[in-house]
């Protein structure tokens, strides 16, 4: 693989402003990059800001501020009709299979929405021929294509999803908590699917979730928000063999251990309280209302995020002391 970085962010930020003095700090100068051909995972509670920046990065929401950088261009200030020829490069599967596709089109419409948008086929025979073949690689046929959203189960809704993301061949592929609303049975199938394309047609990812035993699985990296900024990157065994935020340290601490007496045994950090309002963020480090380690440095000065060892990225007074 080379190692380009097919998407590099660069202090991206996004405000909402709700009027009245009052701004949403939804995402605040967060950098990654990811080479191509690997998944980064990005993790947190809900409302830390992970589907804000997954949908800055794809130009959903206007950036506040920072570069989004596709390849070796630089699309955070383009014009949608500058944008248009980088869409194809780039795609999103929604979370909510149920809200993401229009109830009044066919699977065949659906599927076939991009191809018309970008005009890549010359009749509607190829254009017929090409959304069958990508029903068929997430495991529909093509007496599926004539059907309407509302017939099929969520599985199955989610693999139209996913076919409609994937038939224009796209390099980056943004993943929105797209398991979080299906059965267990169902996920473990939609993820597997996904990493087969990913062999076979060499696609990057990058993977929202709350789940991190599902991002373990799925990850090349890991990347923990926190309200709104990054705390924690590295390599994903990394992460879960020596987390070192505190904030990271808490969420692991929450994912279940199939055996009870190692769940017993286990050193756990806890998460107590609940996620500050991102409208008013604490100042200082952001986490250090629920930090069993805070001191008055934290609650004074925000950490940058800095590399604690070697390819692992931590923002914590304590770790970088």
């Amino acid at each position: 693989m080379s190692e380009t970085p097919i998407l590099q962010v660069q202090n991206l930020t996004k405000h909402f402003d709700l009027g009245g003095g009052r701004v949403v700090h939804a995402v605040d100068d967060v950098s990654f990059a990811i080479t191509r051909g690997r998944t980064l995972g990005l993790v947190g509670e809900s409302g830390c800001g992970k589907s804000s920046c997954a949908r800055t990065i794809i130009r959903i929401y206007e950036p506040t501020s920072g570069r989004i950088i596709l390849g070796c261009e630089d699309i955070s200030s383009m014009s949608q009709k500058q944008l248009l020829p980088y869409r194809r490069r780039m795609q999103m599967i929604f979370q909510d299979p149920y809200a993401s596709l229009n109830a009044r089109m066919t699977v065949q419409d659906i599927v076939a929405e991009p191809l018309r948008a970008h005009r890549v086929c010359q009749s509607r025979a190829e254009e017929r021929e090409l959304v069958i073949r990508m029903l068929s690689r997430v495991g529909l046929n093509q007496d599926h294509a004539g059907r309407y959203a509302h017939e099929f189960s969520g599985g199955q809704r989610q693999r139209v999803g996913i076919a409609r993301a994937l038939i224009l061949k796209p390099e980056l592929v943004i993943c929105d908590e797209p398991i979080s609303a299906l059965d267990v049975s169902i996920q473990a199938q939609v993820v597997n699917m996904l990493r087969a394309f990913q062999e076979e047609d060499g696609l990057t990812y990058l993977f929202i979730a709350h789940d991190l035993s599902m991002v373990r699985y799925v990850s090349d990296d890991v990347g923990v928000m926190y309200l709104g900024q990054l705390v924690e990157l590295c390599a994903a065994d990394e992460i879960y063999a020596r987390p070192a935020h505190p904030y990271t340290q808490g969420l692991l601490s929450s994912v279940p251990i199939p055996d009870p007496v190692a769940a017993r045994r286990r050193d756990t950090v806890g998460l107590e309280g609940d996620l500050p309002s991102p409208i008013a963020p604490p100042n200082g480090c952001r986490f250090h209302t629920r930090c069993p380690y805070a001191t008055k440095r934290c609650g004074e000065e925000a950490p940058a995020l800095l590399e604690a060892a070697p390819g692992h990225f931590v923002a914590c007074h304590r770790v970088n002391a």
